[in-house]
């Protein structure tokens, strides 16, 4: 049988299988051919205001002239290398900048190629961890994780096990994917006091005192629980955390994939409590979205576990694509269009924006509204209720993609203000359509 589809041969109509997408189902895609700015452009040429910030991770937007020319820059001098053995002057200045701006302790950087790798990396570092550390001896058994509910790190088997085993979107691998435990989902506001986290706080002790023995690592994104329902909690709750790891010898693993970079309004949403992890995970931002790429940050105690003459103490991971040139380099840039148009200060402008525009709207469907940075979502009781609300966006000029019972927004730092209002138009507005 040949191998070589013959010239005459139709191509098959669902030759690109979409993620998360009922194929036979689906609406025709739109055609993307280019984008500038907040908006991408279709083949018609219609543009379409990006509110989801492509899953969350073009900061800067599309087309940004910087980003594309150090893309282009350095795939005239080297597109990629092995980094067995080997360095390159991108990798090396992507990993000492990644240790300036990181929290005070995060001195190592490992890379690899998406945040769900990232995270696959940290959880296998922890484990190791515990099997080579030299202070206690009481952890050769921490083989498991605990999450939280609500949580999503990743759609690799590794990250499956530890997304919530319930709600999440992975309940048909559960007879295939390993057992790990679960603390309660924090339930206490990003404002909640002291006093309203204290009933989180125990229900987390209850998980490690039960099960510690067992642990090598709490799994944790910091403050926003993005993929599992924008859950969005209090600083005081990441406090406790990191004093009862440090209780029972348990790794704190911070995945920052969607918080970092700024979403929460921060830097780093752990920087809201003063908090350094043990090992923390950055994709998606780390780029500006234009590559794919992940660091996985540990504190030099991790680090020097591995330190040793047998060869087998050396950390068992190593991903092609690992500090590829093109992403260090484009990541590089990223960090310093970050700095130098003052980011942050943008970011605190959007929340303003999002504050007024969202928390005093109100509608019988609607459950919750949440804001915090520039994340802001409408939790609806039914997610009946949000059915046709990506059509009505697009007739609006903006591309929403809701899930479940959750309608949101993560607009691109470079939005402006008139067309952060559209975005909120175009989702409170849905509620009124005559459809509706």
């Amino acid at each position: 049988m040949s191998c070589t589809r013959l010239t005459s041969e139709p191509l098959p109509q669902q030759a690109l299988w979409h993620p998360y997408t009922q194929m036979q189902a689906m609406p025709a895609p739109l055609d993307i051919v280019g984008g500038t700015g907040s908006r991408m452009t279709l083949a018609g040429g219609e543009t379409l205001l990006d509110a989801t910030c492509s899953w969350w991770c073009m900061i800067h937007g599309y087309g940004h002239p910087r980003l594309v020319s150090a893309i282009q820059a350095q795939a005239a001098e080297l597109c990629h290398v092995m980094l067995g053995g080997i360095r390159h002057r991108p990798a090396v200045e992507l990993a000492e900048a990644l240790v300036r701006i990181t929290p005070q302790g995060l001195n190592h950087v490992f890379f690899s190629d998406s945040g769900s790798v990232g995270m696959e990396v940290a959880m296998k570092m922890a484990v190791q961890y515990q099997q080579q550390r030299k202070d206690r001896d009481d952890t050769r058994g921490r083989t498991r994780m605990l999450s939280l509910m609500k949580a999503y790190h990743g759609d690799t088997a590794g990250c499956m096990a530890v997304c919530d085993p319930e709600e999440g979107m992975h309940s048909l691998f559960a007879d295939f994917l390993p057992k790990h435990y679960f603390a309660p989902a924090p339930t206490a506001g990003f404002t909640a006091t002291r006093e309203e986290v204290a009933s989180d706080i125990a229900c987390l002790r209850r998980s490690l005192e039960a099960h510690y023995h067992e642990i090598a690592a709490l799994l944790m994104e910091p403050l926003l629980q993005a993929a599992g329902g924008l859950n969005m909690y209090s600083p005081y709750y990441l406090e406790a955390a990191r004093a009862l790891c440090d209780e029972f010898g348990v790794v704190l693993i911070f995945d920052e994939v969607a918080t970092g970079f700024g979403r929460t309004g921060k830097l780093f949403a752990c920087e809201h409590a003063n908090v350094t992890p043990d090992i923390m995970v950055l994709s998606k931002g780390l780029t500006g979205g234009y590559l794919g790429h992940a660091a996985t940050i540990a504190q030099s105690h991790i680090f020097h576990a591995f330190d040793g003459e047998d060869a087998d103490n050396a950390f068992m991971h190593g991903p092609t694509f690992m500090g590829n040139p093109l992403a260090c380099r484009v990541a590089l840039e990223s960090l310093k269009v970050f700095e130098e148009d003052n980011y942050l200060a943008r970011i605190a402008e959007l929340n303003q924006v999002l504050r007024e525009e969202l928390l005093e709207f109100s509608h019988p469907a609607i459950r919750d509204i949440r804001v915090l940075g520039a994340t802001a979502v409408i939790e609806v009781h039914d997610a009946k209720s949000l059915e046709g609300a990506q059509v009505h966006a697009r007739k609006q000029g903006v591309w929403l993609r809701p899930f479940g019972r959750w309608l949101y927004t993560m607009p691109a730092y470079i939005t402006s203000h008139e067309d952060l209002r559209q975005i909120t138009r175009a989702m409170t507005s849905h509620f009124s359509a005559p459809s509706q």
